[in-house]
């Protein structure tokens, strides 16, 4: 392979490095073989390996990485993904979701109000009866 080339992996390539004896992320297009990295990562092991087989750039933000994690990175970086090999993000549409737990919100605090304002009120009962029969005594 030459100095200049650069190794492109499809995402069904690299989600067979799953394990870890043999874990690779995706972060922003880059291809990093984690594996020597699993024990040393202060987030564990885990974090990494739920990470496989997908772009793992938005777990990667979010958790806030440091100047010094993001340098680090190079030292790993095996090549490149196939843009083409990426499922599109329309395939799955996030804005119908709420809509379906909003609608279960209300019958789901129904229920639970259902079962817990009986159990007050029988808390209560037995908590007055309680105490007027020791004020009694």
């Amino acid at each position: 392979m030459g100095g200049g080339e650069r190794k492109v992996y499809t995402l069904a390539q690299i989600s067979e490095h799953n394990s870890r004896k043999d874990c690779w992320l995706v972060i922003e297009g880059r291809v990093f073989d984690v594996t020597k990295f699993l024990e040393d990562h202060p987030g564990g092991d885990e974090v990494l390996l739920s990470a496989t087989g997908k772009d793992a750039t938005d777990d990667f933000e979010d958790v806030g990485h440091s100047s010094s994690a993001r340098a680090m990175m190079d030292e790993f970086y095996v090549g490149d993904i196939d843009s083409a090999s990426i499922p599109t993000k329309t395939k799955y549409t996030p804005p119908k979701q709420p809509h379906y737990n909003q609608d279960k919100t209300p019958e789901f605090i129904i229920k639970v109000l259902q079962f817990l304002v009986p159990l007050l009120i029988l808390g209560f009962a037995i908590g007055i009866r309680f105490y007027t029969k020791s004020a009694s005594a």
